[in-house]
């Protein structure tokens, strides 16, 4: 994995672009924010791992298989360029995480009971509910 993110991190190409927020007249003089680029399909990453990853970058990768992450938190290139690189390793450790198999709930009998007479009563409450006629 840390392979990986090692590959990433060399195969990513940054441009830096004007950035929004605090920063007064500096912000409209001085690109600031940075535009990390990514081809995906480079990574070589395996099946599931590539699903779990195109799942978590959502809108951030286009139809291209490029990953384009945008930093633009802080107010100097060298701490967006840093924050981009840290959230590119995040997103690849991400992916390479297994979900957790969610473990099937056994109900004892007592407990199937209770459920079905608790939506009885609900049932009932809700049964009781409507106009009112004055038969």
């Amino acid at each position: 994995m840390n392979d990986v993110v090692e590959r990433a991190q060399a195969l990513a190409t940054e441009s830096f672009i004007a950035s929004t927020g605090p920063g007064g007249q500096n912000v409209n003089k001085v690109a600031t924010a940075v535009q990390l680029r990514i081809d995906v399909y480079a990574l070589r990453l395996t099946p599931p791992v590539f699903a779990r990853f195109r799942e978590l970058a959502g809108s951030r990768m286009t139809a291209r298989g490029e990953l384009v992450l945008t930093a633009r938190r802080f107010r100097t290139q060298e701490a967006n360029r840093a924050d981009a690189r840290e959230r590119l390793a995040e997103l690849i450790t991400e992916a390479h995480k297994l979900p957790e198999k969610r473990a099937k709930s056994r109900l004892n009998r007592v407990g199937k009971e209770q459920r079905l007479k608790g939506k009885k009563l609900r049932g009932s409450v809700k049964a009781g509910r409507g106009k009112v006629s004055f038969d």
